[in-house]
C-alpha cells in the first residue's frame, strides 16, 4: 500500500470490497462537502464527509452527511472512549489522507469508522477518494458496510 498514491489506495480497497469503481476527478475541487455538491450536483446532505478525531493513538473517522456536525459527546458514547479533534499532520501520518481527501476506506491504519444514520436516507451518496479533487458514488448502506462502520445518531444540523 505504501507506494501506492491515497486515491490509488481508495480505488483499490474499492475492488477488494468487490464494488465498481466509480472515482470521478472534479479539477475545481471537492474539499468541502459544498464544493463536492456542487460538482457532482446533488444536495450537500448527500455528501459523506469523513471526519477524523483521536481516541488516545487510534483514528476514529465518522462518515457523516454534509450537512451535519459531529456531536464529540454522542461520538465517545457510541465508542465508549473519550474523543479529540485530530490536526492535519496526525490525520495524514495515521490515514495517508490530507484534510479535504479523507476517504471512508483506504486508511494506512485501521480506524475506528462510525456512520451518520442520516446518511441512510439517500439512494446514493459521495465520499472524498483520497484527494481533495477526487470522489465517488455509491449506496450509504454499501458504504457503511464496507468500510466496517459502526451506525449511529451522532450528527447534529449546522
Amino acid at each position: 500500500m505504501s507506494g501506492q498514491s491515497s486515491v490509488d489506495r481508495v480505488r483499490a480497497a474499492l475492488v477488494a470490497a468487490g464494488v465498481v469503481d466509480s472515482i470521478t476527478a472534479f479539477p475545481a475541487g471537492t474539499r468541502t462537502a459544498a464544493d463536492a455538491a456542487a460538482a457532482v450536483g446533488c444536495a450537500v446532505a448527500q455528501i459523506a464527509k469523513s471526519i477524523v478525531f483521536r481516541a488516545g493513538a487510534q483514528a476514529v473517522v465518522v462518515i457523516a452527511s454534509g450537512v451535519n456536525r459531529v456531536d464529540a459527546a454522542k461520538l465517545a458514547a457510541v465508542i465508549g472512549q473519550k474523543v479529540t479533534r485530530a490536526d492535519a499532520d496526525w490525520i495524514r501520518e495515521v490515514t495517508g489522507f490530507a484534510i479535504g481527501g479523507v476517504a471512508p476506506l483506504g486508511h494506512l491504519t485501521p480506524p475506528i469508522v462510525v456512520f451518520d444514520r442520516d446518511l441512510l436516507g439517500f439512494a446514493v451518496v459521495w465520499a472524498a477518494a483520497g484527494s481533495p479533487s477526487h470522489v465517488f458514488a455509491l449506496a450509504p448502506d454499501v458504504l457503511a458496510r464496507i468500510s466496517g462502520a459502526i451506525l449511529a445518531d451522532i450528527g447534529t444540523p449546522a
